[in-house]
């Protein structure tokens, strides 16, 4: 069923191959094996077009879903017989669609970001056609982020609203592009889809520091992140501990001064290695050695990264101040 790839743990179905008439028959085996059982119906189940790529991280799963338009029903039945009861973050690049669960009807627009709990009945209608991400979420990793991750109804991040914003940005561009998940340490990736789904669902959770005690504990991580920067992979798992306090502390003392761990984490990299680039002690020391140095994984990925913040590639900006 599943079409080929060059990297055998990302996943992938087409209807491209299939005859007319079939492929509806095939999207729901498709979704049934990539998600989870469900049902679907579409208006135009002859000439019904689809492609799903999953790709899996290290606690999540990112999938990208693109097709015609359809129904998706999730039953009662179908939940009994489930081994797995998976939470699924579903986000819209394109076309406004709809959710129902535990009594309410929903309307989404592109852009807008919903958790739905597959351990509750749910509808999934798209009138126009899918272009969406779907993030598989294990329910144990989801309660180390949320205090409350359980509900009957689909709990919303508004593209327009506060951390939904950085949300959403995220959902669509890993959903155009799913396979730029594995340009990030999975780790960091994890954490940082963690953090923005807590400060998005849970804008006014208290946490156990107080407001006031947060600035000095901002200080002091972002003091250790420098301190810790060569370590490639570097996690705000790691950092809460060796501050003696929660992941979810961590990140809501963040998220309180509008900043995540992941950003801040990026900037004192990129920061670190322009000063250490501007510098002629530094000189004789290779491009991608100072990259490693600020615990980028490789060279490529420092280019990129500091290519995106200073608009020129590492080489270039040090060619124009030594």
């Amino acid at each position: 069923m599943q079409a080929a790839s060059s990297d055998s743990s990302v996943r992938r179905w087409t209807t491209e191959t299939v005859a007319e008439g079939q492929r509806l028959d095939y999207w729901v085996g498709a979704i049934c094996e990539a998600f989870l059982e469900m049902g679907c119906s579409s208006r135009v189940a002859r000439l019904f077009d689809g492609e799903l790529t999953s790709v899996p991280l290290a606690d999540v799963v990112f999938n990208q879903v693109i097709s015609s338009t359809q129904d998706v029903y999730r039953t009662p039945a179908a939940i009994a017989r489930g081994a797995s009861h998976p939470y699924y973050l579903i986000a819209q690049w394109q076309h406004p669609w709809q959710v129902r669960q535990g009594g309410r009807l929903v309307q989404l627009r592109p852009g807008d970001a919903v958790l739905v709990d597959s351990a509750q009945r749910y509808e999934l209608h798209f009138p126009e056609a899918v272009g969406c991400l779907s993030v598989q979420i294990p329910r144990v990793w989801a309660g180390r982020w949320l205090s409350q991750p359980e509900g009957v109804q689909p709990r919303i991040a508004a593209r327009d609203q506060n951390w939904g914003r950085v949300l959403s940005a995220l959902c669509l561009q890993l959903g155009q592009h799913p396979l730029l998940a594995r340009s990030y340490p999975e780790a960091l990736l994890s954490d940082h889809l963690g953090a923005l789904l807590s400060a998005a669902l849970e804008p006014s959770l208290a946490t156990d520091i107080p407001a006031s005690g947060r600035p000095a504990l901002l200080a002091r991580a972002r003091d250790l992140m420098r301190q810790r920067l060569d370590e490639i992979g570097l996690t705000a798992e790691s950092v809460a501990i060796a501050l003696g306090v929660s992941i979810r502390t961590l990140h809501r003392c963040f998220a309180a001064a509008d900043v995540s761990f992941a950003g801040t984490l990026r900037r004192l990299r990129l920061d670190q290695a322009r000063a250490w680039l501007a510098q002629p002690r530094w000189a004789r020391v290779g491009v991608g050695e100072i990259g490693r140095r600020c615990g980028f994984a490789d060279a490529s990925h420092f280019t990129r990264e500091f290519q995106q913040a200073f608009g020129q590639t590492p080489a270039r900006w040090r060619r124009g101040v030594l």
